[in-house]
């Protein structure tokens, strides 16, 4: 699972990109929510992918390292 940082596209700001779960798509929903409550902000679920809102790599890491996650930061 990896944990990047993207701007492209989205007007200049910045949006924590989770990608590789190794969870059925019904989970992702759970966990997004989980996620968006730790880090105090918004998101969505694209695809297979989780987009939280702003740079929260470090916050998301340690969340789903604390759901039993491994789990790598990718990019700067």
């Amino acid at each position: 699972m990896r944990i990047s940082r993207e701007t492209k596209g989205r007007g200049g700001k910045s949006v924590t990109v989770i990608t590789g779960l190794p969870v059925p798509p019904s989970e992702l929903k759970a966990i997004s929510k989980t996620l968006k409550q730790k880090c105090g902000v918004g998101g969505a679920i694209k695809g297979e992918q989780i987009e939280i809102q702003g740079d929260q790599r470090l916050n998301c890491k340690s969340t789903l390292e604390h759901l039993g996650f491994t789990c790598k930061l990718a990019g700067g």
